[in-house]
């Protein structure tokens, strides 16, 4: 086990070290080293809710890890229904963020027969303005779980991939704040608002992302378990949550709207 570790942190000490340039290159050595890691199969517990993470080349740490701890840490709170967390992909090779980290995809979607995904969260990449929304799969699978959803959630540019999929129309939201100009370019069918971190309209939230995706996601927490657990969640990551004084716009809390 330790072995592993070990093994794991040198690899990633390695790949991290290579020019972003190079990395199309470095893809087929490192998913044959990742191979000879085990992963096991990500559980998923009965009557939780099983939260889905979109994930691709190019996704940003902070708007993956944000909503993730947030939600992962329900299942340490009593008396609620707590969240099960894993990631989706494309593929089940290493997926590699935009800063560096590589990440084990828990679940192919254009292979794995996923189970019923309640919340659909949606971080930001760095190609979300452009190559990825020609991704037909990529889109044609937010589509479809959209139809069960209970909530999909957005983080800065992740709003693109939302609006893209024709979900965003007629809808208030918000994106990166450099980006609001260019999304109401691109959808002028969406409401886009700014100076704001999140907008909560029908059963899909949008945020501004960065750091202030911690807000969104407890934002979340709280509209399912409760000011109390939002705040507990807060605390145990050492964050200081009063929604009040979180810039925010809420049009409808029906996530049947």
């Amino acid at each position: 086990m330790r072995a592993s570790l070990i093994f794991l942190m040198m690899l990633s000490l390695l790949v991290t070290s290579c020019d972003r340039q190079k990395y199309p290159k470095q893809r087929k050595a490192v998913s044959k080293a990742y191979a000879k890691v085990h992963k096991p199969k990500v559980e998923l517990k009965e009557n939780r809710y099983n939260v889905a993470f979109l994930i691709m080349d190019g996704v940003y740490n902070t708007e993956l890890t944000a909503p993730y701890d947030i939600f992962q840490h329900t299942q340490y709170r009593d008396s609620i229904k707590p969240m099960n967390v894993f990631t989706v992909a494309n593929t089940m090779d290493p997926i590699r963020t935009f800063e560096g980290m590589y990440i084990l995809p828990d679940m192919d979607y254009t292979k794995t027969d996923l189970p019923k995904i309640d919340i659909l969260v949606i971080p930001s990449a760095e190609h979300h303005l452009d190559t990825d929304l020609e991704d037909k799969k990529m889109i044609d699978f937010v589509q479809k779980v959209d139809q069960q959803a209970l909530f999909i959630t957005s983080h800065c540019d992740g709003a693109f991939v939302l609006a893209q999929a024709g979900l965003l129309e007629g809808k208030v939201a918000t994106t990166f704040p450099s980006d609001v100009e260019k999304m109401r370019e691109m959808f002028p069918g969406v409401d886009v608002r700014e100076d704001v971190l999140f907008v909560h309209h029908g059963k899909y939230i949008t945020s501004a992302g960065g750091a202030k995706s911690f807000e969104a996601a407890l934002y979340l927490a709280e509209h399912l378990y409760g000011e109390d657990i939002a705040r507990s969640l807060a605390k145990g990551l050492v964050i200081d949550w009063e929604l009040e004084e979180v810039p925010h716009v809420l049009v409808s809390k029906n996530e049947n709207d």
